[in-house]
Formats: structure tokens, C-alpha cells, sequence
């Protein structure tokens, strides 16, 4: 190498000069306004986590407070200022509990009628919906917005001529009348048609027919698994729903032992004195299943749509 081409290399390329790296463009050198930008986003975060926290916060409360009273007296819930912590009267209020309804058979009954109206509203609906959503067969346009219009029916309306059908076919006073009125809902036919119809392709329907495929079966292998987000929210429904009716239940179940959650603790309600202690308790006994079946259900749900975004 001769001199000169030692200089040009010593020159300004080799100590970053005009065509080297900038200052501003070095790695680990930012500018003002970068450092306001990852600022801003910083203060953002911060700002969403507390909001959900808050939120969170806001969530839970209700069930700590419900908690917390179940284990105090009548006199320390209604005190002032309110009490926050727990109290020692949990064992009493459980013990009068026990001793005022039988909680543990109406305990029984509920879960025995919201676990089989969930399963039968899951089947059912799901072979509606997607039979609406994937076959034509005549007068199905017809029929969808017949189910449709049964939303604008009050529920109220419909418990003289349930009441008197039940009376008819002897199922009054029998879990039975609470179990197949609830078989089915068009709340959920029409969910699980929206999602078969948006998720299920109807050439994979297509191929399965052309290779000999029945209903059943492609209901069983492609209509199912596509629709298993949607199944686990309407489960999670309908078992809220039904563990929490109250006005059905009280009218056709005329036998004490028959008696479900909700129409047993409202015997605890008394005229004159009401030891809202025990009634506490019991509601904390209902409310317990509520969270396990929504926490179970809750994760195949965010699994599925936790799935449909990522193919998405």
C-alpha cells in the first residue's frame, strides 16, 4: 500500500467523518423528541395499569364485602362507620343456616338443574344454529325470524300458560319443570349461528357430504370444534342463569324438598327480624359454585378466541 492510500484510509471515513455514522444516529444516542415519545408511552402504560386495577378493584369489592359480612352480626353490618374486616361469627351464622333450611338439598337441586339446562341448551342450540347456518331446507328464513321475534316477548308472559302446561302433563312440584322449559333458547341459536356462519368455510362442509358425511357427523367433527368458543360462553350463561332464577322456581316448585338455591334462602327472610348474618352466608354459599364454573368455563372461552385471533 503507498502512502496516499494509507491517508485516504486514515482520512475522515476511517474517524467517522461525513460518510460515517452521524451522531444523532449512533446507537444508544436519542434526541429529545424520542425521549418525549417513549416518555409519553411510558406515562400511558402506567395509566392503563391503574385503570385496570381500579377496574379490577371495583370488580372484586362486592364479593369481599359479601365475605365479610357473612362472617359478622346483624348489629356490626348495619354499624357505623362500617366495619372492612373480617368478623368471628362465621360459624354461628353457618350453624343457623343449617338449622333454618335445609341448604344442602336445594344446594343439590340447583346444581342438578343448571348443569343439565346448560347441556341441553349447548346441544340443542348448537344443532339449530348450525343447521341454519350450513343447510337450506324450506321456510329456514321464514322460521329464523319467527325465533328472532320471540325476543320481544316478556318473560313474565309466559308463566300463567308454562304454569298451567306444567299442571296438565303432573310435572308441578318436579325439577323436570324447571329442567325442559330451559332445554333450549333462542338466544343461543341465534349466537351460534352468527359464529358458524362467520368461522365454519362451506367448502369443508361440502367436502365432508362428498365424502359421504351425515349431518351428525359433520356436526360432531367441524360443526363442534368451531363453534367451542361459543359453546363455553353459552354454558357459562345458561348455568348462571339458571342457578340464579328466582321467580320461576318459587311458582311451580310447591314441595319444600324440591326447592332450589335462590327460593330456599328466600325463607330466610323473616317479618319482623331478619338475621342478616345467616342470610350473608348462605349467599355466599351460592355465589362460591358461580365463580369455580365461571373460572373453568372462562378459560376454554379465552382459549378459543385467544386461537381465532392468532389465525386470524
Amino acid at each position: 500500500m503507498t502512502t496516499a492510500d494509507s491517508t485516504r484510509t486514515s482520512g475522515p471515513q476511517a474517524l467517522g467523518g461525513p460518510t460515517g455514522p452521524r451522531g444523532n444516529d449512533r446507537p444508544g444516542l436519542r434526541t429529545s423528541g424520542d425521549r418525549a415519545a417513549i416518555a409519553r408511552a411510558r406515562l400511558e402504560k402506567v395509566i392503563t395499569h391503574l385503570l385496570v386495577l381500579v377496574g379490577v378493584l371495583l370488580s372484586v369489592f362486592p364479593f369481599y364485602w359479601l365475605a365479610v359480612m357473612s362472617t359478622s352480626t346483624t348489629a356490626q353490618i348495619f354499624g357505623y362507620p362500617p366495619r372492612l374486616t373480617f368478623g368471628t361469627s362465621f360459624a354461628e351464622n353457618l350453624r343457623n343456616l343449617f338449622s333454618s333450611v335445609d341448604i344442602l338439598s336445594a344446594l343439590v337441586n340447583t346444581i342438578i338443574v343448571s348443569a343439565l339446562c346448560a347441556v341441553l341448551v349447548m346441544f340443542f342450540d348448537s344443532l339449530a344454529a348450525f343447521a341454519f347456518a350450513k343447510y337450506d331446507f324450506p321456510g329456514k328464513n321464514a322460521l329464523f325470524v319467527l325465533m328472532i321475534a320471540t325476543f320481544l316477548i316478556p318473560g313474565s308472559l309466559s308463566l300463567v300458560p308454562s304454569f298451567i302446561l306444567m299442571s296438565k302433563i303432573g310435572w308441578v312440584g318436579t325439577l323436570q319443570a324447571l329442567i325442559v322449559p330451559g332445554a333450549a333458547n333462542a338466544f343461543g341459536i341465534f349466537l351460534l349461528r352468527q359464529m358458524a356462519s362467520s368461522s365454519i368455510p362451506d367448502e369443508l362442509v361440502e367436502s365432508a357430504r362428498i365424502d359421504g358425511a351425515g349431518f351428525f357427523t359433520i356436526y360432531r367433527r367441524i360443526g363442534v370444534p368451531m363453534m367451542r368458543g361459543g359453546l363455553a360462553f353459552l354454558g357459562i350463561f345458561t348455568f348462571i342463569t339458571a342457578w340464579n332464577d328466582y321467580v320461576w322456581p318459587l311458582i311451580v316448585l310447591v314441595d319444600p324438598k324440591r326447592q332450589t338455591l335462590q327460593t330456599a334462602l328466600q325463607n330466610l327472610n323473616s317479618l319482623y327480624l331478619t338475621d342478616y348474618g345467616m342470610v350473608m352466608a348462605g349467599a355466599l354459599i351460592s355465589v362460591l359454585p358461580l365463580i369455580g364454573v365461571f373460572i373453568i368455563g372462562s378459560r376454554h372461552f379465552i382459549a378459543n378466541i385467544a386461537a381465532g385471533a392468532i389465525k386470524g
